[in-house]
């Protein structure tokens, strides 16, 4: 490449890597200093040994992954036939997926007070089901481990549905007829040739579900017992920083944070390597 091109090209992603250094490395790598120091500056681990030595904020690593992975999981399940269904296109596939994609325009916290109206003690939900005497009482929908999943499976599922659907759709459809006029079942094409060919997909948007769904606040707040059995480690780390003052602790949660989300990525793409040769040798998309 000629001095001249380079310079063009350089130029031409100058504003790139601005943005990606001043919104992505520079945070990153203060809060991993911070982390790493006291309020004297210096070096130290007992940031690090402090949480995860107490009780009372070490368990929040738990109760956010008893929260996230069961979200994460539903999602993809219940996106993935959808989304096999509706690939070569439906009557109506329009309507379906504005309907589908409704709650991403909507917000976490509106969802949340929507849930809070809804299936709250006297909400909707409880008066039909006492209506029809499938309770006796009304049942606690908000306010527990079951509210933030719900949120979580509703705020989370529209992302999980797009990418799925987007990525089976780009699979090559004459790769099915193929199998199919050779005597293939349809289980047997999806086992040996859809799923295959899908597994990067599936397992990009199970990654990225799942950090979102582990780094969830408002829901886990409004919908949710904060103090409580659905306390995540993202509200141990709001209350660090803007209760207690100590960024340095804060800090350090926000990596510990990044290093479990990190630990379930390179899990998802392990069981996605097991899938490798398939997708390689099946000559489709992957």
């Amino acid at each position: 490449m000629k001095k001249r091109e380079f310079l063009t090209v350089f130029l031409l992603l100058l504003p790139v890597l601005i943005y990606f250094i001043f919104l992505f490395i520079y945070p990153f790598i203060y809060g991993l200093l911070l982390s790493l120091t006291n309020d004297e500056g210096k070096f130290t681990f007992a940031n690090f040994i402090k949480f995860l030595s107490d009780p009372w904020d070490a368990n929040t690593i738990w109760i956010t992954l008893k929260i996230a992975i069961p979200a994460t999981l539903l999602n993809v399940l219940i996106a993935m036939p959808l989304a096999y269904y509706m690939r070569h296109g439906i009557k109506g596939e329009k309507l379906i997926s504005f309907l589908l994609i409704l709650p991403i325009t909507l917000g976490s916290v509106f969802v949340a007070e929507g849930m809070l109206t809804y299936m709250g003690p006297n909400g909707w939900l409880n008066k039909i089901l006492l209506a029809l005497k499938i309770i006796d009482k009304p049942y606690r929908f908000t306010h527990s481990y079951l509210g933030v999943l719900l949120a979580l499976i509703i705020q989370g599922f529209p992302f999980v549905f797009l990418m799925l659907l987007g990525y089976i759709s780009g699979i090559d459809p004459t790769l099915e007829k193929a199998a199919s006029i050779l005597g293939a079942s349809r289980w047997y094409i999806f086992r040996r040739i859809i799923f295959p060919l899908w597994m990067p997909g599936i397992a990009m948007a199970t990654s990225l579900n799942f950090v979102m769904n582990f780094t969830v606040f408002p829901s886990a707040v409004l919908l949710g017992q904060p103090s409580g059995p659905t306390r995540v480690i993202s509200i141990a780390a709001y209350q660090w920083a803007f209760e207690k003052f100590d960024f340095h602790m804060a800090s350090a949660i926000a990596i510990i944070m990044g290093l479990v989300e990190l630990i379930f990525i390179l899990i998802v793409m392990l069981i996605r390597q097991r899938f490798f040769k398939i997708v390689a040798t099946s000559g489709g998309k992957g």
